[in-house]
């Protein structure tokens, strides 16, 4: 089994909706993944390496920033790292 898209929504706001939305892409066999965050402001697509733990991690940062609201934890982290795993070789 190989999973080739998740969609994540972040925290809610005060009016039951989340701010910010994430779907993370790979079509097989392709050395990358695409992740877009839908916000406020817009769309923005991230194009990440997967055989690259740190661009693997700077996109878990940016992921856990947007959809969570805030600077989180280390562990916070790689709770959206984990999610990215499944998109490596």
């Amino acid at each position: 089994m190989k999973i080739t898209k998740i969609e994540l929504a972040g925290k809610m706001n005060d009016s039951g909706m989340p701010d910010f939305f994430a779907t993370i892409h790979r079509v097989p066999g392709n050395d990358y993944m695409t992740v877009t965050i839908i916000g406020p402001d817009g769309e923005r697509e991230h194009v990440v390496e997967v055989d690259c733990p740190e661009d693997v991690f700077s996109m878990a940062q940016c992921l856990q920033y947007h959809l969570d609201g805030c600077k989180g934890t280390n562990s916070m982290v790689h709770d959206y790292y984990r999610i990215l795993e499944h998109f490596t070789d």
